[in-house]
């Protein structure tokens, strides 16, 4: 990819202003900035990075980064967990970088130990839209509009110049991503349909094949093999 340099253990240095549009990863990781800066819209929102923040990345999330003229050096750090929030703050990067160079694990662990939620800033209607959809599944666009007197039109084309994703289509990401965490603790699928804001079961399996390329039914069986080789691995 133009304007990138790749190092060891994760390592990139990529190139003032450059773009890298929206792409998805399949596993959960965690990309600790050291220096320079960049904005990444993404599954959790829009955010602006400099030295010690940290973006944290759920399985299959997307996001796209437009990198600023200083461009910027960045690690990245496979995790064993999924996050529960989109940006967190280190006050020793180099330390996780050091780890990192030799030992993974115990760069994760130095993560996990420093980092911090950051203070995240909504500067205008995408930024609060893209919040408002994670928050509330169930948004219904046209009455958001309508209370923040932007047409339609003007809705779906604003949003997706900022994340490269129609409105609808970024809600839908984020229900199947609300139905994951929540196949993840073995709940019913029936139940999960609903409390993740779909009409029905079909609905859901829609938006998480889409996401992910697999059916609910495949997760939770997934959910299930670990729970079951946990039991008979304890007996």
């Amino acid at each position: 990819m133009n304007g990138l340099s790749r190092g060891a253990a994760g390592h990139e240095i990529w190139g003032g202003l450059c773009t890298i549009p929206r792409h998805r990863h399949n596993s959960a990781y965690a990309a600790v900035i050291f220096c320079g800066g960049y904005e990444e819209c993404g599954s959790y929102g829009r955010y602006r990075v400099k030295a010690g923040h940290v973006l944290l990345h759920r399985s299959f999330d997307a996001h796209l980064d437009r990198f600023e003229p200083s461009g910027a050096r960045v690690l990245n750090l496979p995790l064993d967990e999924q996050p529960v929030f989109g940006l967190g703050w280190v006050g020793d990067p180099d330390a996780i970088a050091q780890l990192a160079a030799t030992d993974l694990i115990a760069a994760r662990v130095a993560l996990k130990q420093q980092l911090l939620p950051a203070r995240v800033s909504v500067d205008d209607w995408p930024d609060l839209l893209a919040r408002d959809l994670l928050a509330n599944p169930q948004l219904r666009l046209d009455d958001w509009a309508e209370r923040h007197d932007l047409a339609p039109a003007t809705l779906s084309r604003g949003f997706a110049r900022v994340f490269a994703i129609s409105p609808a289509a970024f809600r839908s990401e984020a229900r199947a991503q609300i139905a994951l965490a929540l196949i993840a603790t073995g709940a019913a699928l029936s139940y999960i349909a609903a409390s993740a804001g779909f009409s029905d079961q079909p609905h859901m399996t829609r938006a998480v094949t889409a996401l992910t390329g697999r059916p609910p039914g495949y997760w939770a069986w997934r959910v299930k093999s670990v729970q079951d080789s946990a039991k008979t691995s304890g007996l």
